[in-house]
């Protein structure tokens, strides 16, 4: 294996290969409109292309092993357009809670959500702290970049709010995925008159409840006119090399103080 996947094992090679210190990825990603110039599967394909670079990078060394990704999740914020396929709050943590309770049947206790759609971000902080309770699992949270409607950096030319299928996103499909890219299509959506704005707005001390569309017929929040492949590849190994770092913490990570 080139990428250490979990589901090539048999049952008994997943009981002999793994210990409790052995950190299971599961790629989170979304099914959901990214405007006319990016497929629906955007965050999926991100999500799980990276997850492989960083396990087939650093799988040996820090003991991780890949899960098959999730592809169906929390994204009523794209609820308006058809394309979007997403669950509920409470049937997501439901599924996270059911592969949580698997993946504590097997002798690993590391379980670390690799997360490609912003939509996921705050029910998977409160499915992990629940499957810590329930489970006992070690249990992570990681980006490959922190989404800027979280307080992650935005190119300049957005403004700070390039949230959604703008210059990072398709630049990064541009690099993974260039044949599903239509950059004929591409425009830009950025929502200026959110700058007058200090402390709510993407990003800022006060968060606010959104659907895609309140910023546009598109369903794009950002720019993505300027995307090039030369741009995503740059942005896909430095995310890589961040997440190495991430999971080099994750791999010893022990919350408990030290006699």
């Amino acid at each position: 294996m080139t990428v250490r996947l979990l589901t090539e094992l048999s049952a008994p090679a997943i009981t002999a290969a793994l210990g409790p210190d052995s950190v299971l990825v599961l790629p989170t990603g979304a099914i959901e409109q990214h405007g006319p110039h990016l497929p629906v599967a955007t965050d999926l394909i991100a999500a799980q292309s990276l997850a492989e670079r960083v396990v087939e990078q650093f799988g040996e060394e820090l003991d991780l092993w890949l899960l098959p990704p999730l592809a169906y999740t929390k994204s009523n914020e794209h609820a308006w357009s058809g394309g979007t396929f997403w669950l509920s709050a409470a049937t997501l943590l439901a599924v996270l809670d059911d592969l949580g309770r698997c993946v504590a049947k097997t002798p690993a206790r590391r379980l670390a959500f690799l997360n490609g759609h912003g939509g996921n971000s705050a029910l998977l902080q409160v499915a992990a702290r629940d499957l810590r309770l329930a489970h006992g699992l070690r249990t992570f949270t990681l980006h490959p970049g922190v989404p800027a409607d979280q307080g992650g950096e935005s190119p300049v030319e957005e403004l700070g709010m390039g949230v959604h299928g703008g210059l990072e996103e398709t630049s990064l499909m541009l690099h993974l995925r260039p044949d599903l890219v239509d950059m004929s299509a591409a425009d830009r959506w950025v929502p200026e008159h959110l700058d007058d704005y200090r402390h709510v707005r993407f990003g800022g001390s006060v968060s606010f409840g959104w659907t895609s569309d309140d910023f546009g017929p598109s369903g794009v929040i950002g720019d993505a006119t300027g995307a090039t492949a030369e741009r995503g590849e740059q942005r896909a190994k430095a995310m890589v090399a961040h997440l190495g770092e991430a999971f080099a913490e994750v791999a010893r990570f022990d919350p408990s103080p030290r006699p």
